[in-house]
């Protein structure tokens, strides 16, 4: 946080020469949610029912904002192994009590130039390499600053350099669940609008310099390209995405290694039902641990399924066949937004060709005024990986 201070110090006063109106905007958000884990080899169930709070303002003058939000997080029920400390005789839900402050940052925007300092969120193209982890109660924010440079219309370079993550697990983050992960972390991507969509190339040296998380283990280069992009289709819409990456290991990382990351998913949308298929592989070197394509900073929970069964790959790698329906209304009556969809997976590894799993996941929701309630399912039957789970969620958002 230091470096974070000093940044914000620094900028300040150039802030401060140009006198503008200063506009406040209140910033406020709570989340209740139940979640109850039943995982085979753990006798006991886990049920946890935790509130999290956030509260925070900006103050916007010209092209300069602060913003500055803290948050809370309550276990009301902790039937739960949260993953710091204790003996693990039940389930874990990544979710223990934290007070933290998530964001402290200031800002300097015009329409071809920003760049945000201090503590904030990270977020690029669907969050697969980096992200904020939005669906846990803590979440995830870093100590960086980013510049988002627009030197042509359509065009957008986004880089950031980050020397700290402040992960999910909260003020008693140890060992290898730390409060938060040092390292020089450079996140790049450039990107324009073509008429087949959004192509984006990417580089993310990510450097987990913690000893105590994985041995170094997890730092690592990733260098790809990306598409994403939809068109007509008759009356409904069509929309795709393909991408690649190469990943091999960077800075302290003791592993010699390179595996491949292959993305291609496609939907249609026809104005309510919408289905949808895909297959992503994140390849496997030499079967050794961690040597497969990592994403340590991604938000994992949107990804190879809700069990999260796969948030570290496999020494095998993973690959993920999968295939989703569901159906959304724009309002019935007084609610909006309401969405019923159902996904199926099925696992493999990449290297040895042995099967890992299948796994279902549901879920419905429904917005009411500043309410949005959702419940989910997921369950994960095991062939040659992990244990078979079961997880279910009740989840009320409020935004101000």
């Amino acid at each position: 946080m230091d470096r974070t201070l000093i940044l914000l110090l620094a900028l300040a006063p150039a802030g401060a020469a140009h006198a503008e109106e200063v506009v406040l905007k209140p910033l406020g958000e709570a989340r209740l949610r139940y979640e109850q884990v039943d995982q085979d080899g753990i006798a006991a169930e886990a049920d946890a029912l935790t509130l999290r709070v956030r509260a925070g303002v900006e103050a916007k003058a010209g092209r300069w904002s602060a913003l500055v939000e803290g948050q809370g997080n309550l276990a009301i029920v902790d039937d739960y192994f949260h993953g710091l400390h204790g003996p693990a005789t039940e389930p874990l839900v990544a979710d223990p009590q934290n007070i933290a402050l998530t964001r402290a940052q200031l800002r300097y925007a015009t329409p071809a130039f920003a760049i945000t300092a201090g503590r904030q969120r990270l977020g690029f193209d669907d969050e697969r390499f980096v992200g904020g982890v939005g669906f846990r109660q803590n979440g995830q924010s870093f100590d960086a600053v980013r510049a988002e440079i627009m030197p042509a219309k359509g065009v957008k370079v986004d880089v950031a350099y980050a020397w700290s993550v402040r992960t999910i697990w909260g003020i008693d983050g140890a060992g290898a669940r730390q409060q938060a992960v040092s390292g020089d972390n450079v996140l790049a991507n450039v990107n324009t609008q073509t008429p087949a969509g959004r192509v984006a190339a990417f580089a993310y040296l990510i450097d987990q310099d913690e000893a105590a998380v994985q041995g170094f283990r997890l730092s690592s280069q990733s260098y790809g390209l990306r598409l994403d992009g939809s068109q007509p289709l008759g009356k409904a819409k069509l929309a795709y995405q393909l991408s690649y990456a190469r990943q091999s290991d960077w800075h302290r990382n003791p592993n010699d290694y390179s595996a491949d990351y292959w993305l291609a998913d496609v939907a249609v949308d026809f104005g309510g039902p919408r289905v949808g298929a895909g297959y992503e592989i994140l390849g496997a070197d030499n079967g050794a641990a961690f040597t497969g394509f990592q994403t340590p900073l991604a938000t994992g929970f949107k990804f190879q399924g809700w069990a999260d069964k796969f948030l570290v790959t496999p020494p095998d790698g993973v690959r993920d066949l999968y295939a989703s329906a569901g159906w959304g209304w724009k309002a019935i009556g007084a609610l909006k937004a309401l969405t019923l969809q159902a996904a199926y997976h099925k696992y493999r590894s990449d290297r040895a060709s042995r099967a890992y799993g299948d796994e279902v996941n549901l879920l419905a929701s429904a917005k009411l005024g500043k309410f949005t309630a959702a419940a989910r399912y997921a369950h994960y039957d095991a062939d040659n990986f992990a244990t078979d789970t079961d997880k279910f969620w009740l989840q009320l958002d409020w935004t101000l």
